[in-house]
């Protein structure tokens, strides 16, 4: 079950993170929180934080760690308070709702090489990215972290490569996951079986719904396709995909036998 999101109010930026595309940025919030926020006024746009949350929550429903995700108002005013104009301008672009992952203190970004993972949990994560095609789960970019003890997924942005162009929907039901032989897990997950038989029964069109309903309308419209239309793009896209899953999971079971 997908809960809805909670509403912060950004009261003060206070450093950015240079190492995300996106340039997201650490936020404190009226809450006493601390966020990893990605902006909506950002190069990448809304669909980057219409795939944050849509995959993000799809992943905690499905068990899988995923530090709480808000929903972080922005008041622009804010911009003149910092002396860098990139982030002024950046800022003032994203006056409104942006999406806030909260901020995980110590953590440090998992190698497989030397940080052991579950091999049922790797199997999940590989299941799951390969459903919602995320090609930024990598050696070079692993977007997990390690934080007391436990591996935590973040940054799911690239995820849903599809909703940039709706024209692409065939490719969108049948593509294996792009350079998934090069999924940063791959080696270390168990048997995608195991995986497919616990998650593909639970993801639902309810349980879809529920994680499309917590996307703001604005952020899904697109020139005369609602919001309402939308939803059911995506719902459609994603229930096509797992119908059509033998195609993609073959090639990526290959892939981790072989090693």
């Amino acid at each position: 079950m997908v809960e809805p999101l909670r509403t912060v109010r950004a009261l003060r930026y206070v450093a950015p993170l240079r190492e995300g595309g996106s340039l997201p940025g650490l936020v404190e919030a009226d809450d006493d929180g601390t966020y990893v926020v990605k902006f909506r006024g950002a190069g990448q746009g809304p669909k980057a934080l219409v795939a944050e949350l849509v995959v993000g929550e799809l992943a905690r429903a499905l068990g899988l760690p995923v530090p709480e995700l808000v929903l972080v108002d922005l008041d622009p005013s804010l911009a003149p308070f910092e002396p860098d104009q990139e982030i002024q301008d950046l800022l003032r672009a994203s006056g409104g709702l942006n999406v806030g992952m909260d901020y995980l203190p110590g953590s440090l970004t998992l190698d497989p090489a030397v940080d052991p993972v579950d091999p049922v949990l790797a199997a999940r994560v590989l299941w799951l990215d390969a459903l919602v095609d995320d090609v930024d789960r990598t050696w070079r970019n692993p977007n997990l972290l390690v934080w007391h003890g436990r591996p935590w997924l973040i940054d799911h942005g690239a995820s849903l490569w599809w909703h940039h162009t709706w024209r692409a929907l065939e490719a969108a039901t049948t593509r294996p996951l792009r350079d998934g032989d090069a999924h940063v897990l791959l080696r270390a997950a168990g048997p995608l079986a195991d995986a497919d038989a616990d998650l593909a029964p639970r993801v639902t069109p309810a349980l879809l719904d529920e994680g499309l309903a917590v996307v703001p309308d604005a952020w899904l419209e697109d020139g005369e396709l609602t919001a309402a239309a939308a939803r059911d793009r995506y719902r459609t896209v994603l229930l096509d995909r797992l119908a059509a899953r033998a195609g993609w999971l073959a090639p990526l079971e290959a892939a981790r036998v072989a090693g």
